[in-house]
């Protein structure tokens, strides 16, 4: 079975094992039946069995809906509420002095100085101070009137680049309410892609932070003619020399201020309706340059309608973490979902998010230490990254504490399987591993590239909480499907949300048909109300991504091979783009060999190619310094780090463990990476070779690589 794959070695003797066996099963005959009776488990194994999705007619590529939804597809989260500025107003009148937005104080900077002559900075940060709904509200209403006063004009863009902090949604909330619309571009986008998204939008204003304008505005300011205004929101900035005339910077306490002082009571304000463009979202594009993505309001709204509805009693009593880039649908959506259920909001980055993170000064604690979040959303990268801390950690552990660990994981397991709780375990030896996050998580929310089951199995386990994996793309404003709570199964992506449906189309070429046995499978097509009004300034693009059917719906082609099982749920299976033909005609998906190889210790990040010109598989391969300068000093061979890396020695070792892994990972001969190529430096976004969800980009980390291509396979490469 797959849980028996995923199972933890032990050295355990094994006349002990039988013993420690038997105790368990005692145990576990002793403790079932009041468990039982006292869990409500018994409802919960129900639902994960019950069938979570069907087809709204029999003929082959015929659309899911999930079964909430089968004969009328969810759009409003509220009646009457058909506008984000209504849905906010909505919330505050609801949930007026309750808090809504937290933000830790800054006590003491300091620079900490390494042993290689690096300077880090570190930080000791105070309690979470709080804004209310009440609060929020007035400092949107203010800034949004404090923009009219610059000169701002309903229907037209505005700018916002800037990390993840409360004054973003405070600036999106004054957008929504005035209806201008929020063009938001990465914080780690590269100098011509945010020069592109500028110009592109013809903005006039951008909402920035003192550092991104010292950072990353300076430099290409003068490339963006239109730009009048700047707004820095926290604080005055310090001058340049250089900066070109005509261009004014505020602070956002000075906006706010023109915007309370400004006379509103003559002009009738100009509200949105629900098919204007709320957000141009720039995708930070695993491929090309970035394009921009046009959600109108009735998009997010259907959107986080679905997602809402998956997360089983959503309310006042919830903290959510906000950490990742809010310029990423994944946030921005998450984010929506809590404000409009009276959630609170606690930012984080992840350089201060746990105790042990870059910024934070040893010994002081981190964000989810203070917060103490009930709900999360992650990347898979961040997950993956956890999985191997934690077990990096448990190979340290001395032979008793980690075979009691492995007994521990495995027991729980497999009582997970069967749809059981393990509260013993969770409180005596998984305690510490889930206070890394808190200890107070009880959902995991991940999206934004595939999770392995690995570490799917592993964040359920050590952190006694589902992990609810999604699926969507920013031109489907976020929404696809969810993962119902309660299902504990692992790779599959969950039932359509109730805002949306969907079906599968036939890809001849990669030999996938909605006809197949025993699961249809084809590329994934969303349709519904969230699917958004399509790429800006881009038609052709536009009419190639999104189409319109006889009934006036929506859909949008993701390009994503799926398969639809029994109960409904879907499973990414490929990815159109992703799938090579070899020099032989056998196909490879490159990222079924990444997925298949990601996971070993030894392998921080990896990204796999073929040429149609050749026969054979290649890889770049980050490795994890620790695994590496190990095997390294086990084979003898000695140098520095940049050494070890570009050594054809130690090129082949790792390929040896590569080769080991495919084929207990059942990859076929012609998948497993016959060269690699071992990269020094990380893949991060500000390399330009992933993207801000850590998504491999191709086509850049092709151009990067092109001389170690050229030499893995011989010559060069067509």
């Amino acid at each position: 079975s797959q849980a028996a794959k995923m199972k933890l070695k032990h050295n355990i003797n094994p006349v002990l094992l039988q013993f420690i066996n038997f105790i368990v099963l005692v145990y576990s005959l002793v403790t079932y039946i009041p468990w039982y009776i006292l869990s409500g488990s018994k409802q919960a194994i129900a639902k994960a069995k019950q069938v979570k999705a069907r087809p709204v007619n029999n003929k082959p590529g015929g659309a899911y809906r999930s079964v909430n939804s089968l004969h009328c597809l969810a759009s409003v989260l509220y009646p009457g509420c058909d506008t984000l500025d209504k849905v906010f107003k909505y919330a505050k009148t609801k949930y007026k002095d309750k808090k809504l937005l937290g933000t830790r104080e800054i006590l003491k900077e300091e620079d900490e100085i390494q042993p290689s002559g690096k300077v880090f900075k570190k930080v000791i940060l105070g309690k979470y101070s709080w804004l209310s709904y009440e609060d929020v509200y007035i400092k949107a209403v203010n800034f949004g009137n404090g923009l009219a006063v610059l000169g701002q004009q309903p229907k037209t863009n505005i700018a916002i680049f800037c990390e993840t902090r409360a004054e973003w949604m405070i600036a999106a909330q004054a957008c929504f309410m005035c209806n201008y619309q929020l063009v938001t571009l990465y914080a780690t986008l590269g100098g011509p892609a945010i020069v592109h998204g500028l110009n592109e939008t013809e903005v006039t204003t951008i909402i920035t932070s003192k550092e991104l304008m010292q950072t990353k505005l300076k430099e290409i300011v003068s490339q963006v003619p239109l730009l009048r205004h700047i707004i820095t929101v926290d604080g005055k900035p310090t001058t340049w020399s250089e900066f070109p005339k005509g261009v004014i910077v505020h602070t956002m306490a000075s906006v706010q201020a023109m915007g309370a002082k400004a006379d509103t009571g003559n002009k009738q304000p100009c509200r949105p309706v629900p098919s204007d463009i709320a957000v141009i979202m720039y995708t930070s594009g695993s491929t090309g340059i970035p394009k921009g993505v046009m959600i109108s309001h009735c998009n997010i709204i259907a959107g986080i309608t679905g997602m809402a509805e998956r997360i089983p009693n959503l309310g006042e009593k919830d903290i959510y973490i906000g950490y990742l880039p809010l310029a990423h649908v994944l946030e921005l959506s998450a984010e929506l979902v809590c404000l409009s259920h009276g959630c609170r909001i606690g930012y984080s980055s992840p350089q201060t998010l746990a105790d042990q993170s870059s910024k934070i000064k040893k010994g002081s604690k981190g964000d989810v230490t203070t917060l103490k979040p009930t709900l999360m959303a992650a990347v898979p990268e961040i997950m993956d990254r956890i999985y191997k801390n934690v077990m990096n950690k448990v190979n340290e552990m001395t032979s008793f504490q980690r075979n009691l660990f492995i007994l521990a994981y495995n027991y729980k397991m497999e009582q997970i399987s069967k749809g059981y709780t393990t509260p013993l375990c969770d409180s005596l030896i998984f305690r510490k591993v889930r206070m890394l996050l808190g200890g107070k998580i009880r959902i995991l929310l991940c999206g934004g590239a595939p999770l392995s089951a690995a570490t799917q199995r592993f964040m359920n386990i050590c952190f006694c909480c589902p992990v609810g994996q999604g699926y969507g793309l920013t031109e489907s404003a976020g929404a696809g499907t969810i993962t119902e709570v309660w299902d504990y199964t692992t790779g599959r992506v969950g039932a359509p949300l109730v805002c949306c449906e969907i079906k599968l189309m036939n890809w001849e070429e990669g030999g996938y048909y909605n006809t197949d046995k025993p699961y249809p499978r084809g590329e994934i097509l969303i349709g519904g109300q969230n699917v958004t009004v399509g790429y800006y300034k881009n038609e052709a693009r536009t009419r190639k991504d999104f189409t319109v059917d006889e009934n006036g719906q929506r859909w949008l082609h993701t390009g994503d091979i799926g398969e639809f099982q029994h109960d409904g749920c879907l499973k990414i299976i490929d990815r159109k783009k992703d799938l090579v033909k070899l020099q032989a005609g056998e196909y490879v998906s490159l990222g079924k060999v990444e997925a298949a190889l990601k996971n070993l210790p030894l392998v921080d990040n990896i990204c796999a190619y073929a040429s149609s010109f050749h026969s054979y598989v290649i890889g770049f391969v980050v490795p994890n310094q620790k695994e590496l300068a190990e095997l390294a000093r086990k084979k003898g061979f000695k140098g520095t780090w940049e050494e070890i890396c570009n050594s054809p020695e130690m090129e082949k070792e790792v390929l040896k463990v590569l080769a080991e892994a495919a084929m207990a990972a059942n990859l076929e001969k012609f998948e497993i990476p016959v060269k690699i190529r071992l990269s020094p430096d990380p893949w991060t976004p500000e390399t330009g070779l992933v993207t801000d969800a850590f998504k491999l980009k191709r086509k850049e980390l092709t151009a990067f690589y092109q001389t170690d291509i050229e030499r893995m396979y011989g010559k060069s490469v067509k």
